[in-house]
């Protein structure tokens, strides 16, 4: 069976990546390499981030195209390679990705969500910012340091408050 992805043009589009490593910490211990990627990528094919939460392990994140482009698909690619490239190699790689020349920082596949209304965004935000206290990386929040929750806070979208271990503010949405 041939997977087809999602392909419209101007769309919102919710994001997971993982690392290949699931138990290590290479995102978090090189987070300058992997803001630089996304910078670098989003000078030579623009899109908006409109949230985003980086994990040690995986990080999610929502992009909106620009009007007339549907090409996600290139945008991860790329990100996800200059990540790489700014990462001294070392890691373990299987014969089959060293046989096609790839590095082992990444899985392959990556899951992707069209955004349909206001409320799915909505859920969708919610579900990136509190990433981190549901895997019981922070108690808040706003107490994660790689996260577009601040941003959130800044311009009064969010109290610093929201999403809490200790407090019912905030159904996680599973």
């Amino acid at each position: 069976m041939r997977y087809r992805r999602a392909d419209t043009p101007g769309a919102t589009y919710f994001f997971t990546l993982n690392a290949a490593d699931r138990s290590g910490q290479l995102l978090t211990d090189h987070i300058d390499a992997l803001r630089d990627s996304f910078r670098t990528v989003r000078r030579s094919r623009p899109f908006v981030l409109d949230a985003v939460c980086v994990l040690p392990d995986h990080l999610h994140l929502l992009m909106t195209l620009p009007r007339d482009d549907a090409d996600f698909a290139t945008r991860i690619m790329l990100v996800k390679q200059g990540f790489s490239r700014r990462i001294p190699a070392g890691e373990r790689i299987s014969a089959s990705r060293a046989a096609k020349g790839e590095r082992g920082l990444w899985q392959r596949r990556y899951w992707e969500h069209l955004i349909r209304d206001d409320a799915d965004f909505e859920r969708h935000v919610d579900y990136i910012h509190f990433n981190p206290v549901k895997h019981g990386r922070a108690e808040r929040a706003a107490d994660w340091p790689h996260s577009s929750i601040h941003r959130f806070i800044r311009e009064g979208v969010v109290d610093a408050g929201w999403a809490s271990v200790s407090g019912a503010e905030m159904d996680a949405g599973e």
